[in-house]
């Protein structure tokens, strides 16, 4: 069973950055989407950005303007920097793949916390 791993969560202040990162324990085929949603205690998980096969992104209105997600689909790598963050961006985020056919794959996700 392919696994994904996400990395580069944790703490910063208000306006800061992080970079997060999220690779799988194996190639994985046939992916026409990579991307990133998020989620709260209590909350239904919601979708932040995503990155199709072909290169098209798709952010949050949250999120537009201070996400970029980036990756290589080839490589199944996929990032999302983050910049000026805000308080309101604290959730666990999580990547996925989606592949042709319906098959999904999600990570086991990474804390994201924004205070000072």
């Amino acid at each position: 069973q392919v696994q994904l791993k996400e990395s580069g969560g944790g703490l910063v202040q208000p306006g800061g950055s992080l970079r997060l990162s999220c690779e799988p324990s194996e190639i994985v085929y046939s992916v026409y989407m990579m991307g990133w949603y998020r989620q709260a205690p209590g909350n239904e998980r919601e979708l932040v950005a995503t990155l199709s096969w072909g290169g098209d992104t798709n952010y949050a209105d949250s999120v537009k303007g201070r996400f970029t997600i980036s990756g290589d689909n080839s490589k199944n790598l996929v990032y999302l920097q983050m910049n000026s963050l805000k308080p309101e961006d604290t959730d666990v985020y999580y990547c996925v793949f989606r592949r042709i056919g319906g098959d999904e794959y999600w990570g086991q996700g990474t804390q994201v916390t924004v205070s000072s």
